[in-house]
């Protein structure tokens, strides 16, 4: 197989193959008996990250769930390794650490993992495996003596402990005082914490006329039709997330230092150079530049950016040949470190609460002529600057959250610091080919010619990462260049924390949160 194959995304059965490496919009597959089974229970997790359409944060904190569970399993068949909730108290002796044993408590753990946080492909995805793997998804077995109870009670404390970690994945708590209606129903990942925008909603396409944000350092809500051709009023999602309990921070705000002194403001040359470059960037880009903004979108309904970096997991652990062991202990150390870049760049997000390029430009040049690319298969045209837009989908003009710090630079840079670290090297050594025609903005048009996208070291994908939301229009480079910053330094304080709990060393109790806080 080689890593610059590419095909159009497909579900495919269990028993034959699995999709493993899809990458934006293109896919390889391989064989699910080259699969260990951590592997295997990672695909079905981006199915469900896929099917069950959340956010970014959310996709980062179930996969991180999944992940947990796995490793806590295994950890009772390590001879130093400690889970992250029971730690030591369920450490089998060295009779039973066999492969079977580990790939069947892994298996329940992950089982169950999925069932709470992607239930949507429970019967369609989790139950089949299971079943493929010759396990039966009905033993409830809580008898810790077993590999089947083993998988089954680490889950169960890893679920109640984050089924109160406030980011209210069970849609059960309550508003604080002051938020009255709020953003809605609660509901599953529902806000709790009162969030409001500061300015009335703005109206896409064009044709609407446009709505003068009361404020333009913050971040102005989008009205619009999606693909399904419901109408869209945009709300900060995730909103809340920066409270969630973090793996190996303190809390959201630990890092925020490192993003100061946030996003440039109205009135100052920044603030309309920042403006100027992505109108530059829209007017002259090229067919690598689009797809290279297509390939890392990585929206709801892919995997979004942390699934994105899995992915690349998964071909690092193919590569390298990794066991088992090994895969569960990357996938933990990667997978939780993503979940807190997540969260420290969704406190960014809330704290700046800043306006996003579209809402930006249209201020600075609205009633004023500006070239720059002018819809799909339009090319570079000239119009009034209310009426420029993202290279974006019109179904998806720009993301439901404010601007600074960039999400995808954060995840991006965190992961690569992790796989860095794992292998020890700068080495990625992977690539994808675009086909000719393969846009989604503009299909059939873009690229003329296939599009090879090679990175010869993780930082060089996490960069072209954070370029690409630039070349999309949907962030300004100090976002980008901050969100860099900050997934690094997250990743290095997430690393320690999983090596204290590979080597045995983790200190203290494990973490305790209040039910309902």
């Amino acid at each position: 197989m080689r890593a610059s194959d590419s095909v159009r995304i497909g579900v495919l059965p269990l028993g034959s193959v699995c999709t493993v490496f899809i990458c934006g919009i293109f896919a390889v597959a391989i064989s699910a008996a080259q699969m260990n089974v951590v592997l295997r229970w990672d695909a079905a997790a981006l199915q469900g990250v896929r099917d069950a359409k959340l956010g970014a944060p959310m996709a980062a904190r179930a996969l991180a769930i999944v992940h947990t569970c796995m490793y806590d399993a295994s950890a009772a068949y390590d001879e130093r390794a400690v889970g992250s909730q029971l730690r030591g108290a369920l450490r089998r002796p060295a009779s039973e650490r066999t492969e079977a044993n580990k790939q069947r408590a892994i298996s329940y753990a992950a089982y169950r993992a999925l069932v709470d946080v992607l239930p949507v492909d429970t019967e369609s995805v989790y139950k089949p495996l299971m079943r493929e793997l010759g396990y039966d998804p009905n033993d409830n077995s809580t008898d810790i003596e077993t590999p089947t109870g083993i998988g089954n009670v680490v889950c169960a404390a890893v679920l109640e402990f984050r089924h109160h970690d406030k980011s209210n994945q069970l849609g059960d708590m309550p508003r604080v005082e002051s938020a009255g209606t709020g953003n809605g129903p609660l509901g599953v990942y529902g806000d709790w914490s009162g969030y409001r925008a500061i300015n009335p909603p703005a109206t896409v396409p064009v044709h609407f006329p446009f709505v003068k944000p009361v404020n333009p350092d913050h971040w102005q809500p989008l009205t619009y039709t999606d693909a399904t051709g419901n109408l869209v009023l945009q709300m900060f999602v995730g909103a809340q997330w920066c409270f969630v309990t973090p793996f190996a921070l303190e809390k959201g705000d630990e890092l925020r230092a490192a993003v100061e002194p946030g996003p440039a403001k109205f009135g100052s040359d920044e603030y309309q150079q920042q403006a100027d470059e992505l109108i530059a960037l829209s007017a002259n880009l090229t067919d690598r530049q689009k797809m290279i903004a297509e390939y890392w979108s990585d929206g709801p309904d892919i995997e979004q950016p942390p699934g994105h970096w899995m992915r690349f997991a998964q071909f690092i652990s193919e590569r390298d040949h990794h066991t088992l062991d090994d895969d569960v202990k990357m996938f933990f150390a990667l997978s939780n470190a993503m979940m807190d870049a997540g969260i420290a760049a969704w406190d960014a997000k809330r704290t700046y609460d800043s306006v996003r390029p579209l809402t930006a430009v249209a201020i600075l040049y609205n009633g004023k002529k500006i070239r720059a690319w002018g819809g799909p298969g339009k090319g570079t045209v000239e119009m009034d600057g209310s009426e420029w837009r993202p290279y974006q989908l019109a179904t998806s003009p720009t993301p439901p959250f404010p601007e600074y710090v960039s999400g995808h630079s954060t995840y991006s840079a965190a992961a690569a610091r992790i796989l860095e670290l794992w292998t020890g090297s700068e080495h990625f050594g992977h690539s994808v080919t675009l086909p000719a025609g393969s846009s989604q903005i503009e299909p059939g048009v873009t690229p003329r010619q296939p599009v090879v996208l090679k990175w010869e070291t993780f930082d060089a994908a996490a960069n072209e990462a954070g370029m690409s939301r630039r070349y999309g229009g949907i962030h300004f480079a100090r976002a980008d260049l901050a969100g860099r910053k900050l997934g690094a330094l997250v990743a290095d304080r997430a690393w320690e924390m999983s090596r204290s709990y590979f080597n045995g060393t983790v200190v203290g109790a494990a973490p305790q949160v209040a039910a309902g806080n």
